[in-house]
């Protein structure tokens, strides 16, 4: 296993200048929205970036600041779905990173990450949670709440499912983590043989499209928008995307519907942790039955359902998303926000 740490503003191993994505530089508007720097760790031979954000203290650190990092040591790991990066947690990294460690990754194929051809990499979520594990055992991460949304709940539960010694809690946003009970006509589209691939990493319509169907109550500003889409800019950095949606088991002679169906039956070891499920109830994607789905696994879990939002919880709603959180962080260990 290889595994290297590189901190920089610059990827290092990047095939190509384009897996940098020009856009993602200061020069552009949506960089005031997310100037946080990032870093890097290769997992056999392909560079995935993360962020890592921490309590930063002003001048020499004192005995009570280490004291103060000590009793809250909450880590909030933050996994983001498809077709998003981690651009979508700017506002959680904002909030919280003053008060907690905030570690929030991209998925080989997105956001900063190396995007290497789909047949160097299996673009798989046995693959991605394998990466996740990793992460979590070279960053050495410990009292993590996991925080994940869309393909990032499964990915990310059945990482920490693995790693349960180190989990303090979850949370999750609008997700799944069992074989799918229906697929959206939208994203049956897309994997339409012939037009299906073209559509998706030719023309970008699966992550355009998300710019405004997975929206309800607001619309996403020109520059999270632009934000969200920025490192999919051509038909190679587009791969994952489309393995993504390929990805979706629909039978159970798909390798993935296994990969589910293990995570489903371990839902219940996580049945003595604190969770909180914060819902958009106008998702036409991972739609109220899925909340319920887990309710069903989890009858302790905290929930709030949000009726007037849509897939894009954290854009939609990022308010009630984030005040959902803050009180449910509280009792884990985190200082009040107005704390010195």
């Amino acid at each position: 296993m290889q595994v290297r740490h590189q901190t920089d503003k610059l990827p290092l191993e990047i095939r190509s200048t384009s897996d940098l994505n020009s856009q993602l530089k200061p020069e552009t508007p949506h960089f005031l929205l997310f100037p946080s720097e990032s870093k890097s760790i290769s997992l056999d031979g392909h560079t995935l970036r993360y962020l890592d954000e921490r309590p930063q203290f002003h001048g020499e650190e004192t005995q009570a600041d280490r004291e103060k990092t000590q009793a809250t040591d909450l880590t909030l790991l933050c996994v983001h779905g498809n077709p998003t990066w981690s651009f979508y947690y700017r506002r959680v990294i904002e909030r919280f990173s003053p008060w907690c460690r905030v570690v929030a990754v991209d998925h080989i194929g997105c956001g900063r990450s190396e995007k290497p051809p789909a047949n160097e990499f299996p673009y798989t979520m046995a693959a991605h949670r394998d990466n996740l594990i990793r992460v979590i055992d070279e960053l050495d991460l410990t009292n993590i709440v996991l925080l994940a949304h869309d393909w990032g709940g499964a990915i990310g539960l059945s990482a920490v499912h693995a790693r349960r010694e180190r989990l303090r809690g979850i949370v999750l946003l609008n997700t799944a983590a069992f074989p799918p009970p229906y697929m959206p006509r939208r994203i049956a589209a897309c994997r339409w043989p012939i037009v299906g691939t073209p559509a998706v990493r030719g023309l970008n319509l699966f992550a355009r499209a998300a710019i405004t169907m997975a929206m309800s109550r607001t619309k996403l500003s020109r520059e999270a928008a632009a934000g969200l889409l920025a490192p999919y800019d051509s038909w190679a950095n587009r791969v994952a995307i489309d393995r993504f949606v390929h990805d979706i088991p629909l039978h159970r002679s798909h390798p993935t519907h296994a990969t589910l169906s293990e995570l489903e039956s371990g839902l219940v070891d996580f049945k003595d942790l604190p969770i909180q499920l914060i819902w958009g109830m106008k998702d036409w994607c991972f739609r109220p039955e899925c909340l319920r789905r887990f309710q069903e696994a989890w009858p302790h879990a905290s929930v709030n359902e949000l009726a007037t939002t849509g897939h894009y919880v954290m854009e939609d709603s990022p308010e009630e998303t984030l005040d959902t959180m803050e009180a449910f962080l509280k009792p884990l260990g985190m200082p009040p926000m107005d704390a010195s």
